[in-house]
């Protein structure tokens, strides 16, 4: 029987409600790289923002300077230069720059969220390179209907814990 596939977002609440922690990243089981189909720190950014006044003066999330710290001089620059200033438009056209970096990463962030597991694990984990890893890896993914996952996760009082190994089964739609 065709079960419908769960959502990222379906099976980080899944987890949250099973074991009572709140998610922090859900990876393939025993990697190493710093990837992830679920990283909490790219939820957060979808409260982040970038907006500019009828001025021309931007005001910025204290987020997007940890990822983008180059910003925050253009930032204060906007804010000192008079609106006459032929350098507002340098430092506007930095600050337009980060806003469609942070509008890209908040939209592929939610696609993939709301989006099947399988899909999410394929889209991280396939070699972007063409050739024999690639041919590798979906022989391997189209052989199996299940990923394994790593979990990392905390508890309400902030401590962090490691999930056991949990195997997400899945049908390949045909």
């Amino acid at each position: 029987r065709k079960t419908k596939e769960m959502s990222v977002e379906e099976l980080v609440n899944y987890i949250e409600k099973s074991f009572g922690v709140t998610v922090d990243r859900i990876f393939l089981h025993g990697d190493t790289e710093d990837k992830a189909i679920y990283n909490a720190l790219d939820k957060k950014k979808l409260e982040w923002d970038i907006t500019f006044d009828e001025n021309g003066k931007a005001t910025v999330s204290d987020g997007v300077f940890t990822q983008w710290p180059q910003v925050r001089m253009a930032v204060q620059m906007l804010g000192r230069l008079p609106p006459t200033s032929g350098q507002r438009i340098v430092f506007k056209t930095q600050v337009e720059k980060v806003k469609v970096s942070l509008d890209q990463t908040k939209d592929s962030f939610m696609k993939r969220f709301t989006g099947d597991v399988s899909r999410a694990y394929r889209e991280v984990y396939r070699p972007s390179e063409e050739g024999e890893k690639q041919d590798y890896f979906d022989s391997v993914f189209t052989g199996r209907d299940y990923v394994t996952f790593g979990v990392d996760c905390h508890t309400e009082s902030k401590e962090d814990i490691t999930l056991p190994c949990v195997k997400y089964l899945f049908s390949h739609k045909n």
